[in-house]
């Protein structure tokens, strides 16, 4: 029994130094790293001495990339109002164009004509458009009247004129389009509308240099059909169109529509509008 009491005292007693060594140990060690991992002031002083100065930031570094950033948006702007300016692009669109034809019979007075003029392109191969261009005219039309009386006048539809153009879908420089013209007896008035169904040629030319858009845009459409009580028709239309875009979306347009009817022997075989336009797209 005290053989075995003193062994179990003779190991605790190495238990305990074993216990109260370790910890020195670890501590030792810890401080040794730490003394070798931090710095010494020298090392601290000629670190600091070498680093380079941080340069001030240059007050002009961010305006290059504003610029740049603001080059592709107006590029973007640009490339679409030329899309819209363009009779034939791969675009759908709808122009809205307001006339006041002047000096009108009866009495010398004004007919309003607000064409609509939907452009929908449909492809029909990789190399070619068909593009559909559907006039649609509303027209205010002064009626005969008797003297003194009241002005009157009729207000509606008048004949639809579809247009066919075949166009390039990579045309080069000179954008073009060729195809047929339709003209269609839908007025809803006799005063508003010919009377007639209506065939012949159309073409479109432009070209877009720069910030212009420099183009036209002609048909003549003679009748082959309709009321035999109604003169025959025989009609040119042409459209000129000058637009130039300005910074921010903006831009000054020229584009009339000239009319003249060969079958006119009483005068008045010409309308030519004029006007242009200030707008933002």
């Amino acid at each position: 029994m005290k053989v075995a009491q003193t062994r179990s005292l003779t190991a605790a007693v190495l238990l305990l130094c074993v216990a109260v060594v370790a910890p020195n140990a670890r501590a030792a060690q810890a401080q040794t790293q730490s003394d070798d991992a931090a710095p010494s002031k020298q090392e601290t002083t000629a670190s600091l001495q070498d680093k380079p100065e941080a340069k001030p930031a240059d007050k002009n570094s961010a305006k290059p990339k504003t610029e740049e950033n603001e080059a592709p948006a107006s590029a973007g702007t640009e490339a679409l109002q030329k899309a819209t300016q363009n009779p034939v692009a791969s675009l759908i669109s709808v122009p809205i164009q307001n006339n006041n034809n002047f000096s009108i019979s009866p009495g010398d007075r004004t007919q309003d004509v607000l064409n609509l003029q939907p452009v929908v392109p449909i492809g029909i191969s990789k190399d070619w458009n068909l593009i559909v261009r559907w006039k649609v005219p509303i027209i205010y039309q002064p009626l005969p009247i008797p003297p003194a009386a009241p002005q009157t006048g009729v207000y509606g539809f008048g004949d639809m004129v579809p247009t066919f153009f075949l166009s390039p879908k990579k045309p080069g420089k000179l954008i073009w389009g060729l195809g047929p013209v339709f003209q269609l007896p839908t007025a809803t008035s006799t005063f508003l509308g010919q009377g007639k169904l209506g065939i012949g040629p159309s073409a479109v030319a432009l070209m877009q240099p720069g910030h212009w858009t420099l183009g036209v845009l002609f048909n003549n459409a003679w009748s082959v059909a309709g009321s035999g009580s109604r003169p025959s028709v025989n009609q040119f239309l042409l459209q000129y169109f000058i637009n130039y875009n300005l910074k921010k979306g903006w831009y000054i347009t020229w584009q009339p529509t000239l009319t003249a009817n060969w079958e006119a022997t009483n005068g008045g075989r010409w309308v030519v509008p004029f006007g242009g336009e200030l707008g933002e797209s």
